[in-house]
């Protein structure tokens, strides 16, 4: 008969085969594959909110697109010479929210028959726009437009430019995620700005919910 100390070895052994077993046996597990989109629609604090509330959409990040200096700052985009466009660049997973799905929620939160302006904001770094990442995006982006543009809604033509992404540049930390790190402030820009007056005289009850 073995010993007691023979069988604790026998059983250690086994068990440490078991748990390789296991491990060996267990369906690895897949991870989503992530997808981009950018978006110009005026200051950025209130264009990461509208994505965000999106089941689907992993992450938003404020920053720079469209412009000509690497690397920019927001007192060099705010000045008017890079280029650039205030913009959010979108991580969304496809099996859960379409592309079509983010072209929508960008147009409702959008003036797009203003140039280089949105709201109390002046510029061209407030321009809108819609920056696509390969050709579908292209097309639905365009075909999204142009739906809207044969609707009869606006008097006016739509602005917004659809354009090749090109790079983009993350904001500084202060500006990411603002309206939920700074919610009175921001909330006083917002209603300061005329932002939802001007989107509830544009879209009606298609304007977003305050």
């Amino acid at each position: 008969m073995p010993s007691r100390s023979t069988r604790l070895a026998v059983l250690a052994v086994a068990a440490a085969l078991v748990g390789t077993a296991a491990v060996a046996v267990e369906p690895a597990k897949k991870e989503a594959k992530l997808a981009t989109a950018t978006f110009a629609g005026g200051c950025f604090w209130s264009m990461e909110i509208p994505f965000d509330k999106l089941s689907g959409v992993v992450s938003t990040t404020s920053g720079f697109i469209g412009g000509t200096k690497a690397n920019p700052t927001y007192e060099e985009v705010s000045e008017g010479g890079t280029g650039h466009a205030e913009a959010v660049q979108v991580a969304y997973d496809p099996s859960k929210v379409s592309y079509a799905q983010l072209l929508e929620a960008f147009w409702h939160n959008v003036d797009p028959l203003t140039p280089n302006a949105q709201f109390c904001d002046r510029g061209a770094e407030y321009r809108t726009a819609i920056f696509f990442h390969d050709a579908e995006q292209q097309r639905l982006a365009e075909e999204s437009k142009r739906q809207l543009e044969a609707s009869g809604r606006f008097n006016r033509p739509i602005v917004t430019q659809i354009v090749s992404a090109s790079a983009f540049y993350p904001a500084e930390e202060y500006h990411q995620d603002y309206y939920q790190k700074n919610p009175a402030h921001y909330r006083a820009y917002r209603v300061g700005c005329g932002r939802d007056a001007r989107l509830a005289e544009i879209w009606g009850k298609d304007a977003p919910k305050k």
